[in-house]
């Protein structure tokens, strides 16, 4: 039956699942990830069979089918989602009061909880930086089990109650929801966590366990990155001591988040936790490059959670003019005085201000402008349709009077007796979201302004990322992730629409994931970094997420500043032995130099690189890395092209110790001393490089074992710079060529 026949029938009040039984291989993808039980597996021919009375449209077979065996007809069968609270002030004049309310009462949360569709593969988690089991708290309000829904929020979370109201949850959870990505309404997952956090008791930070005890840490940057890195680490038992700036904590959250987005005492919050249960805060000092060894000297770890503190400025003739601020010190000035119930010298009921962009920054201090009360007109020169504005702030600013204009660019400040008075704009166009917007037209528009106010975003310290990093996240190779690997690839994410100018959700969520991951790595030998330090401007909850994995890389490492740590051995917690093997024979010395080393105290992992990720790297005090030799004796032995592959994806490495060894037939010639420089040039602190033959396998590798033990003992402590040149000497015994 067609669709317009069953249309017509009304057959289409529920969906319709067709299997193209030709297509179909029974791999069971979807009747693992349907949550319906709508389908099953047909076992006399092995194909998938669909119950369309169960079936609730949310086509995630759909997109997880990976041979376009299935396709779904008709409805989503969804309620639709209930209306959470908006405050909406008559007269926007000298009102903080939070404009966004949320839920209100359990019988509306537990209604718009039971929307969920408790999906086997939640994309919801894969779209929150901070991998928080929303399933699972969605499900503990339906039970209207407050206690344990705020528990498992707080095991991923620490600013749970701030990140429910200033994400944009339409590019991360919901709009990763399974019933977003089938077309329709998604679960409102912020407003019920904020219904969570606003109704259960605040908690302190809890202790964890002991890891981190005996680590002295020091954060640099008190924004959201470096307080959750911060409770991370007090909450392993390690002593934490923060640089900032400024005069006060919080970072963007203080000066960057109106009062009626983000009430200060809420804001406030995470600080107060920090400082009772011991925080050290050095406020108002910068941390230079120059500065970061010595605090490296005096703490086992260093994390740079610096932020993005540098407005980006628009460089425009009359841009010098008096009248002419960044959006920072304006919405600093502007929070300061709403919260006094004053106002300000320089905007008033007869003043206009211009606003150079229209995303969300752009907003708040528009939306300021109007408390304030003057008159705000913001500009962009993208086209609407592919703004990086959050949908709900751009109606609600417009709602209460900022008048917003895409398309629109500033190409001139005029001023008279050197105070702003007039801007000069041009008509940009942008037919796609991937194309720079470019002026068409020579005509231009002047419109009297008594301010201009740049809001176009901000990016982190240059000179400190230099020094430190090199640069950040997005100047750097940073081939960490493997993925979109069949995980994400079926649970249907990576099919998501693309939303205004940015990449899909999917695409959004994969760039998150790497930047969470790169967040385990230290670039320097005991320094981290996190949040816009690390990967340029991103979200509170991004920087938090990472800011909290980067502690936990902190504490699984139990680094130690020079003289702090027991020397040889005894200082490595765990060993990671890579492999790479096509015979058989390098696999079996990585099992006899795992066994030696354990027997030195050390927890020892044995894994094929096929098996090695970023965690598995991260999480490695020690490298021990097996290949085997390939080539001719006339033209040089080189380690096998499979691992030189799987090297030039690594990152930097930062001083890891590594050893490294290779198996050969015959001989092994410079292969070892190549794999030793290949690692070295990732910042790898090489501690030995040895070959073992086929011939006596056991034997060779005990001994390579051997003297890599001997090797750091000699050195003294692990990272202690051992030379990269040295070699151990492994006897080569006399044999055939050959791979190994």
């Amino acid at each position: 039956m067609t669709v317009m026949e069953r249309e017509t029938t009304g057959l289409m009040e529920r969906p319709h699942v067709e299997v193209i039984q030709e297509r179909c291989a029974g791999c069971e993808e979807c009747v693992v990830r349907c949550p319906a039980e709508a389908l099953a597996i047909d076992p006399s021919n092995w194909v998938a069979l669909a119950d369309d009375s169960l079936c609730v449209g949310c086509r995630q077979c759909v997109r997880t089918c990976p041979f376009s065996a299935i396709t779904v007809e008709g409805p989503v069968l969804v309620d639709p989602p209930l209306p959470h609270g908006h405050y909406r002030p008559t007269a926007v004049l000298g009102d903080t009061s939070e404009t966004r309310l949320g839920f209100t009462s359990w019988d509306a949360a537990v209604a718009e909880a039971e929307r969920c569709l408790s999906c086997p593969d939640p994309t919801c988690v894969r779209g929150c930086p901070a991998h928080n089991d929303i399933p699972a708290f969605v499900a503990a309000v339906a039970r209207r089990d407050l206690a344990s829904a705020h528990d498992i929020i707080r095991r991923t979370s620490v600013l749970p109650d701030i990140c429910s109201r200033v994400c944009d949850q339409r590019v991360q959870c919901e709009g990763a929801c399974t019933w977003s990505l089938a077309g329709g309404a998604p679960v409102a997952i912020g407003a019920l966590e904020r219904f969570i956090c606003d109704n259960a008791e605040i908690p302190g930070v809890e202790p964890k366990g002991s890891a981190g005890e005996g680590l002295d840490v020091c954060v640099i940057g008190a924004g959201p990155a470096g307080m959750a890195a911060a409770w991370e680490l007090m909450a392993a038992g390690a002593k934490v001591t923060l640089f900032d700036k400024d005069e006060e904590p919080l970072g963007v959250l203080r000066w960057g988040i109106p009062s009626y987005t983000l009430p200060d005492a809420v804001a406030w919050r995470p600080w107060h936790a920090l400082e009772a249960a011991g925080a050290v805060l050095n406020a108002g000092s910068p941390v230079d490059p120059a500065q970061v060894d010595g605090l490296l000297e005096r703490h086992d770890a260093v994390v740079l959670a610096t932020g993005a503190p540098e407005p980006l400025v628009l460089r425009v003739p009359g841009a010098e003019l008096d009248g002419v601020e960044d959006a920072t010190s304006f919405l600093t000035r502007a929070k300061s005085a709403l919260g006094a119930g004053e106002s300000l010298d320089d905007v008033g009921p007869s003043s206009t201000v211009l606003v150079l962009g229209a995303g969300n920054t752009a907003m708040d201090v528009a939306r300021s402008v109007l408390r304030l009360g003057g008159q705000a007109i913001c500009i962009d020169w993208m086209n609407e349709r592919f703004a990086l504005v959050r949908p709900d702030e751009l109606a609600e600013a417009r709602e209460e009077g900022v008048e917003a204009r895409f398309n629109r660019s500033l190409l001139e400040i005029k001023g008279e007796a050197g105070q702003v008075k007039e801007a000069v704009l041009v008509d940009p166009e942008q037919p796609e979201p991937g194309v720079q917007p470019r002026v068409l037209s020579s005509q231009t528009e002047r419109i009297a302004v008594d301010r201009v106010v740049m809001a176009m975003g901000y990016r982190p310290d240059a000179s400190l990322l230099a020094a430190e990093l090199g640069g950040s996240l997005a100047t750097r190779r940073f081939d960490l992730a493997r993925v979109p690997d069949r995980s994400w690839l079926a649970s249907g994410i990576m099919a998501a629409p693309s939303i205004g100018g940015r990449a899909g959700v999917g695409q959004l969520a994969l760039g998150r994931e790497q930047a969470y991951m790169a967040s385990a790595w230290s670039p320097r030998a005991r320094l981290w970094a996190v949040g816009d330090a690390l990967c340029g401007p991103s979200t509170v909850v991004e920087a938090m997420a990472q800011g909290r994995r980067a502690a936990q890389a902190v504490i699984a490492a139990q680094p130690k500043r020079p003289g702090h740590r027991s020397g040889g051995m005894a200082g490595y917690r765990r060993v990671l032995v890579a492999y790479d093997s096509r015979g058989g024979n390098t696999r079996k010395a990585a099992e006899t130099v795992a066994q030696r080393l354990g027997h030195r105290g050390p927890a020892v992992d044995v894994l094929p690189i096929t098996s090695v990720g970023p965690d598995e790297l991260a999480s490695a005090d020690l490298l021990v890395l097996g290949t085997w030799t390939d080539g001719m004796i006339v033209g040089g032995m080189a380690p096998a092209p499979s691992t030189v592959k799987w090297m030039t994806d690594l990152p930097r490495l930062a001083g890891k110790d590594v050893a490294v060894f290779c198996t050969y037939a015959v001989n092994a010639g410079r292969a070892p001393a190549r794999l030793a420089a290949a690692m070295g040039s990732t910042g790898a602190n090489v501690v030995a490089d040895g070959s073992v033959s086929r011939w006596s396998v056991e034997q060779q590798a005990a001994r390579f074992a051997g003297e890599v033990i001997d090797a750091v003992e000699k050195a003294g402590s692990p990272m202690a710079g051992y030379p990269a040149s040295g070699s151990v000497g492994v006897a080569k015994a006399p044999s055939a060529a050959g791979a190994s």
